[in-house]
C-alpha cells in the first residue's frame, strides 16, 4: 500500500501560541502532518526545536525556502498580512492565526492576493477553534432551521479573559497601538466577534464604548461594552475584559420562538409555543406571555479546538475536505471589532460595513500621536498557558 502523502508544515512564531501548535504536531496529534520549519527573531525559542526541524530567523526565509508546503502563522498581529500574502504569492497554503489582520482594510488586501491565485486551489484557513466546540454548532443549527424564528436580540458578557500586568509585559508588542493594533477586541475576543456574526450576521450600526487602559498600564482597549443594531431590528450588546475575574461567557439570543442560552457547559432553550411577534397582536392577555417548554439541550465537550482546525487544515490540503473556518470570512470579526474601537474612539456610532481605510488612518494616527512606554519584564510566570483557552 502506498505510503499517505504529508503536508510539510512550517511553523512562523513560536512564542506561546507557535510552541503549543508545534507541539501538536510533533506529538503525532495531527495525521499526515509533519513539522519541517520553524521561523521566529528569538534565537532562545528556535534552540528548543531539534535537529529534524530547520530553522530561521525570520518569516520571509522560511517562506521562500522551498522547504514547507504550508505555513502556520503565529506572529504578532501585524505581520499576519504581509507574511500570508507573501505565502499566498509563493505559492503555500496558509493557516493565519486570529486574528487575520489587524484592520478591514489590511484584511482586504490579505483577502484580495489569495483571491488573485484561487484557482491554484491553494487552502487559505483561520484559526477559529471555537468554531469547533459544539455548543455553538448546537445554536447554529437551531437558528438555521427556524427553531427560533425571526432574532430579536442578542447578548454575551465574555469577560474570562483575565490577564495581569505580568502577562502584558511578557512582550513589548503587547497592548500598544504600534504591535499589536488593539486589546481586548484584537486579542483575546476575535473568537467571540467570529462566533456572534456566524450565529446572527453583521449588525448595521455599532456604538462602542471602550475603556483604554483602565485596568491595566497598556494604551489599548482592555474593557468594552457595544450595542449593535440588526437590518431587522433586533439588537445586540457585547461586553468584554481583560480586568474582571471571576469573569462570565454568556450567551443569549432571543428569538420569536424563545431564548437559547449558553453558559457553564450547557445550553438551555426556553421554547415558546407560539410566536411572540403573534401572540403580542392577538392575546386578550395583558401581563402573561404564551406557555414555554424549556429544554436542556444534550451536548458533551468543547470539540477538537485548535488540534480539529489544524486537521481540517491537512485534510483540506490533501483530501479536499471543506473547511471548518476559511480565512476570508476572518474579515467579519475584525471589522465588527473594528466597529466597535472606532465608535469609542470617534464618540459616534458607525455604520457597517465601516469605512476601512478611514479606521486605518485613525490607528495611524494613534501610533504617530503615542506617548506611551512600554514596560517589558521577561520574567516567567508559573501559570499553564491551556488556562488562557476561554
Amino acid at each position: 500500500m502506498k505510503k499517505a502523502r504529508k503536508v510539510r508544515l512550517g511553523i512562523i512564531g513560536v512564542g506561546n501560541m507557535g510552541t503549543h501548535h508545534a507541539r501538536s504536531v510533533l506529538d503525532g496529534k495531527v495525521p499526515r502532518c509533519e513539522l519541517v520549519a520553524v521561523g521566529d527573531s528569538d534565537p532562545e525559542r528556535l534552540a528548543a526545536y531539534g535537529d529534524g526541524v530547520r530553522k530561521f530567523d525570520n518569516g520571509k526565509s522560511l517562506i521562500r525556502s522551498g522547504i514547507a508546503d504550508a505555513v502556520l502563522i503565529a506572529t504578532p498581529h501585524y505581520d499576519h498580512t504581509t507574511l500570508g500574502t507573501l505565502a499566498i504569492k509563493e505559492g503555500l497554503h496558509v493557516l493565519v492565526e486570529k486574528p487575520i489582520s489587524v484592520h478591514k482594510a489590511d484584511c482586504e488586501r490579505l483577502i484580495a492576493a489569495y483571491k488573485a491565485r484561487k484557482r491554484r486551489k491553494q487552502v487559505f484557513a483561520a484559526m477559529f477553534n471555537q468554531r469547533t466546540d459544539p455548543h455553538y454548532w448546537k445554536v447554529k443549527e437551531l437558528i438555521d432551521r427556524g427553531e427560533l424564528g425571526q432574532l430579536m436580540r442578542v447578548n454575551w458578557i465574555t469577560t474570562q479573559w483575565f490577564r495581569s500586568e505580568t502577562y502584558y509585559a511578557s512582550g513589548g508588542w503587547r497592548a500598544t497601538w504600534a504591535g499589536e493594533g488593539g486589546g481586548v477586541l484584537l486579542n483575546q475576543c476575535p473568537h467571540q466577534l467570529d462566533l456572534i456574526q456566524w450565529l446572527c450576521g453583521m449588525p448595521v450600526m455599532v456604538s462602542g464604548h471602550c475603556s483604554l487602559g483602565k485596568r491595566h498600564s497598556i494604551e489599548v482597549e482592555d474593557e468594552v461594552t457595544a450595542y449593535m443594531e440588526y437590518k431587522n431590528g433586533a439588537t445586540g450588546v457585547f461586553i468584554a475584559s481583560t480586568g474582571e475575574a471571576p469573569g462570565t461567557n454568556r450567551l443569549e439570543i432571543v428569538g420569536e420562538m424563545g431564548r437559547v442560552v449558553v453558559e457553564g457547559g450547557r445550553i438551555s432553550f426556553t421554547r415558546n409555543e407560539t410566536s411572540i411577534l403573534e401572540y403580542c397582536r392577538k392575546t386578550k392577555e395583558r401581563f402573561r406571555g404564551p406557555p414555554v417548554w424549556n429544554i436542556d439541550i444534550p451536548v458533551e465537550g468543547h470539540g477538537g479546538q485548535h488540534g480539529a482546525i489544524l486537521r481540517n487544515f491537512v485534510e483540506a490540503i490533501l483530501d479536499g475536505a471543506k473547511l471548518v473556518a476559511p480565512a476570508v470570512e476572518g474579515i467579519h470579526s475584525v471589522e465588527l471589532g473594528n466597529a466597535m474601537l472606532y465608535s469609542a474612539l470617534t464618540g459616534k456610532p458607525v455604520k457597517v460595513p465601516i469605512n476601512g481605510k478611514a479606521f486605518e488612518r485613525k490607528l495611524k494616527q494613534l501610533i504617530k500621536e503615542s506617548r506611551f512606554v512600554k514596560k517589558v519584564s521577561k520574567t516567567k510566570g508559573g501559570d499553564d498557558f491551556a488556562k488562557s483557552f476561554a
